[in-house]
């Protein structure tokens, strides 16, 4: 990914949370009652930001297999309810980890 198109994935970003979370404050001017909506304005951001960010995980290593190891260490680790950093610097770990055991058995 070059430096320009990591700025504008960026921007995206931004503008989505933004967007998000300032619709309401302009059209709702009561509490919103409906569970429905405010799940909806609560969860929308994730998602989108989710979206945009997961496909750049399997180009961001050397190696597919490295990617996919960090990425179910990720997952595992957010399922059973660690923190972000647990989970972000376990995820980077693994991904360290098989990268060197992938490069030590191409030398071998």
């Amino acid at each position: 990914m070059s430096e320009q198109q990591f700025l504008w994935a960026i921007l995206a970003m931004a503008g989505v949370m933004i967007l998000f979370r300032i619709i309401p404050l302009l059209f709702f001017k009561k509490k919103i009652q409906n569970q429905f909506i405010q799940s909806f304005l609560a969860y929308v951001p994730c998602a989108v930001l989710t979206s945009m960010a997961f496909p750049e995980v399997f180009h961001s290593t050397s190696n597919f297999w490295s990617a996919m190891g960090g990425v179910v260490v990720a997952v595992v680790l957010a399922y059973f309810e660690r923190s972000l950093i647990v989970v972000a610097l376990s995820s980077a770990a693994a991904v360290f980890i098989i990268e060197q055991i992938l490069h030590m058995s191409n030398l071998m």
